[in-house]
């Protein structure tokens, strides 16, 4: 037999619907449902059964008085004496209760109401004659004189003095008060299942909460790592869960493994092609007077700047999404600024924090911050007149970083060329351009963004948008 692709890729593709939760509390609704449904036919069932047994019990007590009360008189006729039977409902018209006795001939033919019970007036209980061994016992099930469900114990008598004939003494109920009892019953025993139901399945949603509460746990510590707050799953676990977490923690691992030795591979290449760079620059550095030099020490300076800059682009990119990542922001900041301060110690700036988000943190690695940050700190000072401020503070999952200046700022028509890779407005300061390029490329890499804009400080503001390490 084949299977259309399109059925196989349906059958695949389904899931169970709902959260695990859900699921389990919905088999143990349905199942305890299913229980107790089956437990209330089986006792309600089995309570009948009892009342029925009871009832006919009572009945062949009735039986047994009247058979011990049958006589037959000189002309060898069946005698009752009314007044020597225990039940005064044998007396009343329609009670309820009634006694007949029938004549079976020998030839098969029924001689109905012989003697009965005042209780049945003027009626007359019918049964189908069927085989009986002498003083056996039957039970119907038959209708009474008022329509009513009447339940019926009869016995097969014979006596020395008649041979030939055969007598059928029954004793007749109403079973309407016992069923009502069986129905009064089943009503109490719903509602009691009905109840224990209740208390079951707040027990099934306790057990299903504390049963998977260790992946909340679980969760809790993925949040972590996610945050960059740790860079394994930590915690205690049951032993069930255990395996999976020492397997989570063993591929965590492997993946810093993997970004550590592309590092180190990174930072071998870069340093070897540092050394032949170096040699030539400082060739170029000793042949001062040959027009070669000044192009070669450029172009070496120039070639170190890209060398460092894909450093920075593979770091990035082995890092990014990097379980473990946070490099809080006020130590590093806090170092840039006295790097600052020094560097451009002549020129008396004032360097300030503004607005600071308690705990800011970069989810990702703390050189590449560095690298961004000090790109526009620099530009900064290099622009400002006075004047550098640097705020922080969280935006949702986002970590917004503004440095302004009250230097002479960028017109905006300007500022979308100078975020590219070589442009400087200012050709008269040393420079490659690089230094805004870089930062907008390693915060893209990093789905971040760089922006430019006018500072209430007079100058530029620059914006930069990083995701935050909660």
């Amino acid at each position: 037999m084949t299977t259309r692709p399109g059925t196989q890729a349906a059958a695949a593709g389904w899931r169970w619907p709902g959260s695990l939760r859900l699921r389990l509390l919905g088999a143990t609704l349905v199942t305890l449902a299913l229980a107790l449904t089956g437990a209330h036919g089986w006792l309600s069932g089995l309570f009948r059964d009892h009342v029925l047994r009871q009832f006919d019990a009572t009945l062949v007590l009735q039986l047994d008085q009247l058979t011990a009360r049958l006589e037959f008189d000189a002309q060898g006729q069946p005698v009752i004496d009314p007044r020597r039977l225990s039940d005064p409902r044998l007396e009343k018209p329609y009670s309820g209760l009634y006694w007949q006795l029938d004549q079976v001939s020998a030839d098969g033919q029924t001689r109905r109401g012989v003697l009965r019970s005042r209780s049945l007036w003027d009626a007359q209980l019918a049964l189908d004659p069927d085989p009986l061994a002498d003083g056996g016992l039957h039970t119907h099930d038959s209708t009474g004189p008022q329509g009513d469900a009447l339940r019926i114990v009869e016995r097969s008598l014979q006596v020395p003095e008649q041979p030939q004939a055969r007598w059928r003494l029954m004793v007749a109920a109403d079973t309407r008060a016992a069923l009502a009892a069986a129905d009064d019953f089943n009503g109490v025993l719903a509602a009691s299942l009905a109840g224990l139901g209740v208390l079951l399945a707040l027990a099934a949603l306790a057990q299903v909460a504390v049963g998977l509460s260790p992946l909340k746990g679980m969760q809790r510590a993925l949040q972590q790592v996610r945050e960059g707050r740790t860079a394994r799953l930590q915690g205690r676990f049951p032993t069930e869960v255990q395996p999976l977490i020492d397997d989570f923690n063993g591929v965590l691992d492997r993946n810093a493994e993997v970004v550590e030795r592309a590092r180190t591979q990174a930072g071998n290449l870069a340093h070897a092609l540092k050394t032949p760079l170096a040699v030539l620059g400082n060739a170029a550095a000793q042949a001062p007077q040959s027009g070669l030099a000044p192009l070669v020490a450029e172009q070496v300076q120039v070639a170190q700047r890209h060398i460092h800059w894909h450093l920075a682009r593979a770091r990035v990119a082995a890092s990014q999404g990097l379980p473990g990542q946070r490099t809080p922001l006020a130590p590093l900041l806090a170092g840039l600024l006295r790097v600052m301060d020094k560097l451009h110690a002549g020129r008396g700036l004032d360097l300030s924090t503004g607005e600071q988000t308690a705990d800011a943190a970069f989810a990702g690695e703390e050189q590449d911050l560095q690298e961004m940050l000090g790109n526009l700190l620099d530009n900064a000072c290099r622009s400002a007149r006075g004047a550098v401020r640097v705020s922080a503070r969280h935006e949702g999952r986002q970590l917004q970083i503004t440095v302004d200046d009250d230097g002479p700022g960028i017109a905006p028509e300007q500022r979308a060329a100078v975020l590219q890779r070589g442009v400087r407005l200012d050709e008269s300061t040393p420079g490659s351009g690089l230094g805004l390029a870089i930062v907008v490329e390693l915060a893209q890499l990093y789905g971040g963004a760089l922006t430019l804009d006018t500072s209430d400080l007079g100058g530029l503001s620059a914006r930069l948008s990083l995701p935050a390490a909660v």
